[in-house]
């Protein structure tokens, strides 16, 4: 039984010709832009998107605005539970490589940007419904097994043999918290936001070793939450940082274009809100009732397919694995 637990990873290139794989988590945002009718003029749009808004941030000796381009592949990462050859699909991640059209160069991007994983549908559609319904619920231990999972993930030999850092998973803020603009503007990042408590989802990403920081770029309506191990302003480079923010901003204004596309920017204090009708919605075709449909589905099938038949072996993996993380609290 040594080789419980074994992690793998594979990739796809993300471009015009995708196609989502049969095990691909198909509510992740390049996923639902990759089927329909409208599929492939949806991922040349949403692919100029992102390039245009790469360069619009990348503007050093880029007088034209068309010096680079970025290739994104799907990092699809499985797990063999009880060593036997049979895996179960973990997490989809990007990873981002910058193509330097004027020098010919290949730069690193950001690994992470979007985050998909079937447990988390598992956590909350399936299980975080029955806490809602107990008024003396306790939430301490949601999130524990996906945390240790993610964790065991990123510190595997395999996934460091692969990226040399670790990710960066790029979001949208909360709708059910209130975030406060502050004095401080990173020059890549932009000016800084804070809140005052945790949503749900930064408590669940704090599970996984990771802290939270919110910013607005440059010419942007809304900050993005991002979560990290470590510094995010000192481990990355501004390429890596423009990529993350250039991939996930272009997807939110498609998936959320009520925060993210508005006619109006953010301000002092700034409550996201789904209700806002201000907002311009982009050319690109995007089912957001039906990815919150499969979000339900996937849940359920995880809990079928995975949490009820490994249960015996999740639970004694979990309760003896130890998470060494120094970087738990809340960013600063």
């Amino acid at each position: 039984m040594d080789n419980q637990f074994t992690c793998s990873i594979k990739r796809i290139r993300f471009d015009e010709n995708y196609q989502p794989a049969d095990n691909t988590r198909l509510t992740t945002n390049f996923a639902n832009l990759a089927r329909g009718e409208s599929r492939q003029e949806n991922l040349r749009r949403t692919l100029a998107m992102i390039n245009q808004r790469f360069n619009s941030l990348a503007t050093s000796d880029n007088p034209k605005g068309d010096r680079y381009s970025l290739e994104i592949d799907i990092i699809s990462a499985e797990l063999d539970v009880e060593g036997n050859g049979q895996t179960f699909p973990f997490i989809e991640m990007l990873k981002s490589t910058v193509i330097d059209h004027q020098t010919n160069e290949r730069i690193e991007g950001m690994t992470g940007n979007s985050f998909s994983s079937y447990v988390r549908d598992y956590d909350f559609s399936v299980v975080l419904p029955t806490f809602s319904d107990k008024a003396d619920a306790k939430l301490d231990d949601f999130g524990d097994l996906h945390g240790k999972l993610y964790q065991h993930l990123i510190h595997s030999d395999v996934f460091k043999a692969e990226f040399k850092k670790q990710p960066v998973i790029c979001l949208s803020v909360s709708t059910t918290k209130t975030y406060y603009r502050t004095a401080h503007v990173h020059p890549v990042l932009g000016v800084e936001y804070k809140n005052d408590d945790y949503s749900r989802t930064d408590a669940y990403f704090k599970k996984m070793g990771l802290s939270v920081r919110y910013f607005k770029p440059e010419h942007g309506n809304a900050p993005l939450a991002f979560y990290f191990a470590g510094d995010l302003l000192r481990d990355y480079t501004d390429f890596e940082l423009i990529s993350a923010i250039s991939t996930m901003e272009s997807f939110q204004k498609i998936y959320r274009p009520e925060i993210y596309n508005t006619n109006s920017p953010a301000g002092l204090i700034y409550q996201p809100s789904l209700n806002y009708q201000d907002y311009s919605l982009t050319q690109i075709v995007y089912d957001r009732v039906e990815r919150s449909q499969l979000a339900v589905k996937q849940g359920k099938w995880t809990e079928e397919n995975f949490i009820k038949p490994y249960k015996d072996i999740l639970e004694k993996w979990a309760a003896n694995f130890a998470i060494d993380n120094p970087h738990q609290d809340h960013a600063a």
